[in-house]
């Protein structure tokens, strides 16, 4: 499972708690095998990561790729995404910063 944590660094606070630094993710450029689909009751950015990759943890991905930054628990019925097939060079650039 790649954890969208995995190379992020740390840094300690002036109260010493260890907190981690911000991660621009990577801009996702539109491609011809993008998967276009709309959200029904209940869909989440988790559930819809585990459905198209088979990891929950790349809900990321498709946060990126459609511009959310602040989804709530559940997405809005009818709201279309896009859904890049591409992950895995997705998570190697990413894995790069």
């Amino acid at each position: 499972m790649a954890s969208r944590y995995q190379n992020n660094t740390t840094k300690k606070l002036n109260d010493g708690r260890e907190v981690y630094r911000s991660k621009i993710y990577p801009k996702i450029p539109k491609t011809d095998s993008d998967i276009y689909a709309v959200t029904q009751g209940g869909d989440r950015l988790d559930t819809l990561a585990n459905d198209f990759y088979g990891d929950s943890s790349l809900w990321w991905i498709i946060a990126s790729a459609n511009n959310i930054h602040d989804a709530p628990f559940a997405l809005e019925d009818g709201t279309v995404l896009r859904i890049p097939q591409n992950y895995t060079d997705i998570i190697a650039q990413f894995n790069k910063q």
